[in-house]
């Protein structure tokens, strides 16, 4: 096959084509390309024993991808994979026909500034190395791109070694995406030597020789854990710079001022529902080994730029609880202080106390439970009237919490005060989260209704005109628990909804019985301005003690699948069988 060929075939959009030539140009990197096309979207494999830094990786394939302008193309999602892995090490989507259209001083996805003052002005020609007839190519799978369905990388089906009370699965066929096939190239050109593909950029040599404190990719993560310029989150990578064609919300001039000019691509949020990691009230139920709460699914929580749960206990040793001595159907849970290390060493970022647990103990408690998670270097959010900033990458991210007790918490009952509170968080954030402690409890709770939901005679509000008033105020992503079971997800006005994340840890006092031992650790990418870009649904089981750990059956995301089906049919996602989260296409 000539050069103009392979060009055209490029141009055209196959994705077979693609792959080759960003495989040739980062083969002396020794990484491989395997890519297929579903719908408008390509999908990217960069794959390699050791991988090079993030940015460089991402910056050869989208310039690449700028210099080629593929027909029928409008968005590349490119997935970083070590050789022995199965999930990727990380993952970034970017839209590439609003970046074409941009000045290429606006082109900041594809070459931030140190790139383009290094690079040269005159085009730069890639040769490619001679392939002989008899020369074996890894490619994508040999269906037609157009009618190919690629599933994102799935997460591993072996369990980590050290997890508890579970049997080894055996592992499962691998998506094709990821799938690795050898045979004979379609792209042999016999007898040529070289083939020149004027793509100006397309290798950045001294982009990939850095130095490996630069980027640690863990291998099971979404993104590498690299040094960050914040000193909220020094060991936090700093994405590249997004394309300009992202339009901010309306801001006012003052606040416009204060946006950086380099946005990242997107940001990065994981969350998690219920955690109740034991109490010693009204007697003893903590583990004997606290730290062992969180190993099995300790490397699927990092990675993210925020981590975010739900703390649905008291950190305190006040000794006076204001349920008495509990029982029956009044539950109080009383934590020790020293456990907040447990949660500050997995990486949690944010924890709610916005729940009807917070005041178990007390104002005392109330109190205690903030202390101890804000001396250990997180951040708890739930007070009346608070706002609590997280700065990520120049990116500024507020986060407000809600339950249905409004006398120490925003309550999700005053739509009207709800809303002024995210009017004011959003003067100083690009993104505004919500979390909410609503809706009824239980196997019984499942589905989403649009009214008010009573719980033993409390009333726990409607989550969907709540959330819904909230989006409409100005807030970008809703995260719900309450219920104890997952709930469906929807998407409305370009903004992510979760109604509900389940139970995450309940150590011997949260039920594990069916759908309540079914959860999940949600992961969202959002533009810097709070849209939805993509999402995925990390599977997670419970057992029996409440120990949470990464179910390789993927049940909660059928669970969710169809409840999201069945609440909100006509919503603008889709979720596929193995958790990835991505808008319809229009």
């Amino acid at each position: 096959m000539s050069q103009q060929d392979i060009l055209n075939l490029a141009k055209e959009g196959d994705a077979r084509a693609i792959a080759f030539l960003i495989g040739q140009a980062l083969q002396s990197f020794g990484v491989t390309a395997k890519a297929s096309l579903e719908n408008d979207t390509l999908h990217l494999l960069l794959e390699a024993e050791q991988l090079p830094a993030e940015e460089a990786c991402l910056r050869v394939a989208v310039k690449g991808l700028q210099r080629l302008q593929p027909n029928n193309v409008y968005s590349v999602t490119i997935y970083g994979r070590r050789a022995s892995q199965q999930l990727p090490a990380w993952t970034q989507t970017v839209e590439l026909k609003k970046t074409l259209t941009q000045a290429p001083v606006n082109a900041a996805v594809a070459v931030n500034a140190a790139v383009a003052a290094s690079a040269p002005a005159a085009p730069i020609a890639v040769a490619f190395p001679k392939l002989e007839k008899t020369q074996n190519i890894t490619t994508a799978p040999t269906q037609t791109p157009e009618k190919s369905s690629p599933k994102p990388p799935q997460i591993p089906t072996s369990q980590p070694t050290n997890q508890r009370h579970k049997k080894p699965s055996k592992p499962s066929k691998q998506p094709e995406l990821a799938r690795t096939k050898t045979k004979k190239s379609w792209l042999s050109v016999g007898t040529l030597s070289l083939i020149f593909i004027p793509i100006a950029g397309f290798v950045l040599g001294s982009q990939f020789n850095k130095s490996s404190t630069t980027a640690t990719i863990n291998p099971v993560t979404s993104k590498p854990a690299v040094q960050k310029v914040s000193a909220a989150k020094p060991s936090r990578k700093e994405s590249i710079p997004a394309s300009a064609s992202a339009k901010p919300a309306p801001k006012s001039p003052s606040q416009a001022a204060k946006i950086p000019a380099n946005l990242p691509a997107t940001v990065n949020i994981k969350a998690v529902g219920d955690m109740i990691p034991g109490t010693n009230f009204p007697y003893n139920k903590l583990p004997q080994k606290k730290e062992l709460l969180f190993e099995s699914v300790k490397p699927y929580l990092q990675g993210a730029d925020i981590l975010f749960g739900n703390f649905e206990s008291t950190m305190t040793d006040y000794p006076y609880s204001s349920k008495g001595g509990g029982g029956g159907t009044l539950f109080a849970f009383r934590t020790p202080p020293s456990y907040a290390k447990i949660f500050k060493d997995v990486g949690f970022d944010i924890l709610n106390i916005a729940n009807n647990h917070s005041y178990d103990f007390n104002e005392q408690g109330f109190k205690d439970t903030i202390k101890n998670i804000d001396s250990n270097g997180m951040k708890s959010v739930g007070k009346r009237d608070q706002i609590v900033y997280q700065n990520v990458k120049g990116v500024n991210v507020a986060f407000i919490g809600f339950s249905n007790y409004g006398e120490v918490h925003n309550s999700l009952l005053e739509l009207q005060a709800g809303a002024e509170v995210v009017k004011k968080a959003r003067q100083k954030a690009d993104i505004v989260v919500i979390s909410v402690h609503a809706g009824a409890e239980g196997t019984g709770a499942l589905n989403v209704r649009n009214k008010n939901e009573f719980f033993y005679g409390e009333n726990r509000g409607n989550m969907v005109l709540f959330s819904r008033t909230m989006i409409d105020a100005g807030a970008d992503l809703i995260l719900g628990h309450g219920p104890h079971v997952t709930r469906a997800l929807e998407l409305y006005k370009g903004k992510l909804i979760a109604y509900s994340l389940g139970n995450f840890m309940g150590y011997r006092t949260l039920s594990t019985a069916g759908e309540l031992g079914q959860s999940l650790i949600l992961d969202v990418k959002m533009t810097p301005q709070g849209d939805f870009v993509s999402g995925k649904i990390i599977p997670i089981e419970l057992d029996r003690q409440g120990i949470p750990s990464v179910d390789n059956d993927f049940r909660s995301v059928g669970l969710i699948r169809r409840l999201t089906k069945s609440d909100f049919p006509n919503t603008g996602l889709t979720i596929d069988d193995k958790g990835q989260i991505l808008k319809k296409s229009k």
